[in-house]
């Protein structure tokens, strides 16, 4: 098959401040157990970007990203200098140091906000498709809307009040929703601003509108990511990929310390037996956890378990893993027991956790089991697998 010689190099910048003042620690803070940089990021490595780049001031983000992404050659990291990333530094400014860090090595540059976490892999796509394939400079992202708008001093800007079109009629406006940007580097150098010529507009669901910019906003994204999540239950069938966390799931939530200072973990030798069981009947089982633990990696050599250790993002990481089995999400089971598991959870086609999982992952589960961790809850959810792809016929 042919190349599309259209194609040009592009990169991303996702550029991080420390010193958020609105929500401090705002680009780190947690929803639904993952990092907010962390929901952009997943979905810009498995876009068709070239480059991704983390630019940020913030030590601790840098050292996360280094850490945790190195599965993947996309994602990179340059430090922002103090200058571009204070309150009154422009994100142009940023930009424009970015694409000098890297001696403007690209020809598209793709402008990604954290604070937009609803952005999807297609959305980018999208994107790029649009100022690869049409004569664009520039492409911004948008939501189509049909509020009618008023102004300051009392006037309908959009639409004539005095003849209130029905909402079937009405084209609406189309409103910046501040997801995704991209230039040519012709266009950027030119006018030092993410957009510029001939601009296109990309329309993305009416959801993406809201950002994250106040703690009240959390509540909501939240709300609707779940939606998101849960719109990958798509069709019965059969589960093909058994997903399993450690500690709370394998063992009790517990660990205990010997007089010598070394820990201690407890497995049970019945789940083994259980994972065994649904090998043979063809489902295969991996291990995730977020630790990094000599004892973990000892009992998973002696099950035979594929392990993945020391995961902090356990979605973009399963998403990874299942671009490998060539697999989805519908085709999953996961069984996690804390906050960190709730997006995979929530996203595959059956969700368990343990019965004494803790209180903020329960209500998102497809089923509870009605054994403890450590306590055979693995047994529990092999033998319900295997009796479910009994009864599905595909």
């Amino acid at each position: 098959m042919e190349l599309n010689k259209n194609i040009r190099k592009s990169v991303a910048i996702i550029p991080l401040r420390k010193g958020s003042k609105g929500i401090p620690g705002k680009n780190k803070m947690k929803i639904l157990g993952r990092r907010l940089y962390q929901w952009c990021l997943g979905e810009a490595i498995f876009s068709k970007l070239d480059e991704v780049y983390i630019f940020t001031d913030d030590e601790e983000i840098i050292d996360q990203v280094e850490k945790e992404y190195h599965w993947t050659d996309k994602v990179k990291v340059i430090k922002r200098s103090a200058e571009n990333a204070n309150d009154i530094a422009s994100t142009e400014a940023a930009m424009f140091e970015f694409a000098e860090k890297i001696q403007w090595d690209f020809e598209i540059i793709c402008l990604l906000q954290a604070t937009s976490p609803l952005t999807c892999r297609n959305d980018i796509n999208n994107v790029l498709a649009d100022i690869n394939d049409n004569d664009f400079d520039s492409v911004l992202t948008v939501v189509k809307t049909k509020r009618f708008i008023w102004s300051e001093d009392s006037k309908s800007i959009n639409y004539d009040y005095k003849s209130r079109p029905r909402r079937q009629d009405f084209e609406g406006l189309r409103i910046e929703n501040g997801a995704v940007y991209a230039s040519t580097k012709e266009q950027f150098l030119k006018s030092k601003n993410r957009l510029g010529g001939n601009i296109s507009m990309i329309e993305m669901p009416e959801d993406t509108l809201t950002e994250i910019d106040e703690i009240s906003d959390v509540l909501i994204i939240e709300k609707l990511l779940l939606n998101r999540l849960n719109s990958f239950k798509k069709s019965i069938s059969k589960i093909k990929l058994l997903v399993l966390d450690v500690d709370g799931v394998f063992t009790p939530g517990t660990v205990g310390v010997t007089g010598s200072g070394e820990l201690e973990k407890f497995f049970s030798l019945r789940d083994g037996m259980g994972l065994e069981n649904l090998r043979l009947s063809g489902v295969n089982v991996i291990v995730m956890t977020s630790e990094d633990s000599p004892i973990v990696a000892s009992r998973m050599a002696k099950l035979k378990l594929e392990l993945y250790m020391g995961v902090k993002d356990k979605y973009s990481r399963l998403d990874n893993v299942l671009k490998q089995y060539s697999l989805t999400r519908n085709e999953v089971a996961y069984v996690g027991d804390d906050v960190n598991d709730l997006v995979n959870i929530s996203s595959v086609l059956w969700g368990f956790c343990p019965n004494d999982a803790v209180n903020e992952v329960k209500p998102y589960c497809d089923f509870i089991l009605n054994n403890n961790g450590g306590d055979q809850a693995i047994r529990e959810a092999c033998q319900f697998i295997i009796n479910y792809n009994k009864r599905i016929i595909e």
